[in-house]
């Protein structure tokens, strides 16, 4: 089998750092012997800029015939905030159905995190994010704008079907992770009552149904924001929706030791799933060198172990480790090597 993945290197710091995903790519794959072929889009500002498109409406379709995407950033100094994000980045999610955001937050060895008195032991969770409902659905508009009487409303969307399955999914990959088989459902219950009411009743129905080996916990968001920074050894998989889960994975990213370490997926099960650092695009560092490339060789990494070869995926976590170990400064939240010396150790330690 060939893996056909499309690449969306997107802007500023984004081609830089999948270039260096994709080198720590063709080390694993030449050592597990699988095949791939990529092709690259240009989707982002200067595109935007050229032809005042975001995304050609061809997109999705073209796009659905590959195994994954791999993303690089999107966020262009010269473009307003919003319309590449909106435009690229939920439209390829919503039309895609990528409706899990899966969120690994694990603290590598000697990697700095904020939080006194915890390492990697302690730091080892994952949050799975409803990704195409909730407060991003888009549902809301407003009255009267500019008024002293304006009214804005945006409206929290939440169907049976997509708070199942995005729940099943994440009982399925707790009982895959095989760790503390812990599911956390994160929340607001005794203020969002009804959005939350269907979240926990599917919960605890699913739960008890279909995986009763499945420990089910439930947290408050806020509450959960406090324990990321006091109890991070509580947490083994968190379920959530998407407005909380954007939020806590965030203070997630943080504590894993920064924004250049943290990857994500946006993943469609039975369709073509994305992967991306979190970072963003960082324009002031274009062409400088001095990126973290970590984030976007996890989330190829990601992209392994979703495309079924755990094995080379296993590989690439533990190249990542080994490299980390041996950096002079991560335990500073600094590098101390350039972003493609950091792309060939990944590379060569594979």
């Amino acid at each position: 089998m060939s893996y056909k993945i499309a690449v969306i290197g997107g802007d500023g710091t984004g081609p830089e750092v999948v270039a260096e995903g994709l080198k720590v790519l063709e080390a694993v794959a030449r050592k597990h012997k699988i095949k791939y072929e990529t092709t690259n889009f240009d989707f982002g500002g200067e595109r935007y800029k050229r032809t005042g498109e975001a995304l050609p409406a061809s997109a999705p379709d073209e796009l659905r015939k590959f195994d994954a995407i791999y993303l690089g950033a999107i966020g262009h100094p010269d473009v307003k905030p919003g319309i590449l994000e909106h435009g690229i980045l939920l439209k390829l999610r919503f039309a895609l159905d990528q409706y899990i955001n899966l969120r690994p937050v694990k603290l590598y060895p000697n990697v700095w995190t904020p939080i006194k008195d915890k390492g990697p032991e302690q730091i080892d969770f994952v949050v799975v994010r409803e990704n195409t409902e909730g407060l991003y659905a888009g549902s809301g508009g407003s009255l009267r704008k500019g008024t002293p009487d304006e009214i804005a409303t945006q409206v929290s969307v939440n169907t049976r079907m997509g708070v199942e399955r995005c729940l099943r999914y994440a009982f399925e990959y707790c009982q895959k992770r095989n760790k503390r088989k812990q599911l956390t459902l994160v929340g607001k219950t005794n203020v969002l009552t009804y959005a939350f009411d269907l979240w926990e009743r599917a919960f605890h129905e699913i739960g008890a149904r279909n995986y009763p080996d499945i420990k089910r916990e439930y947290a408050h968001v806020d509450a959960t924001c406090m324990w990321f920074v006091k109890n991070p050894e509580w947490f083994d998989v968190i379920v959530t929706d998407n407005i909380f889960g954007d939020i806590i994975t965030d203070l997630g990213a943080m504590i894993q030791g920064g924004m250049g370490i943290a990857a994500g997926g946006n993943i469609n099960p039975k369709g073509v799933s994305m992967f991306e650092p979190i970072g963003g695009s960082a324009p002031k560092y274009t062409g400088k060198n001095v990126i973290n490339p970590l984030a976007a060789i996890g989330a190829m990494q990601m992209m392994l172990e979703t495309l079924g070869e755990d094995k080379a995926a296993a590989d690439v976590e533990n190249a990542i480790i080994r490299t980390v170990s041996k950096m002079p400064s991560m335990s500073a939240g600094k590098m101390g090597m350039s972003t493609t010396e950091v792309g060939d150790t990944v590379a060569k330690n594979v």
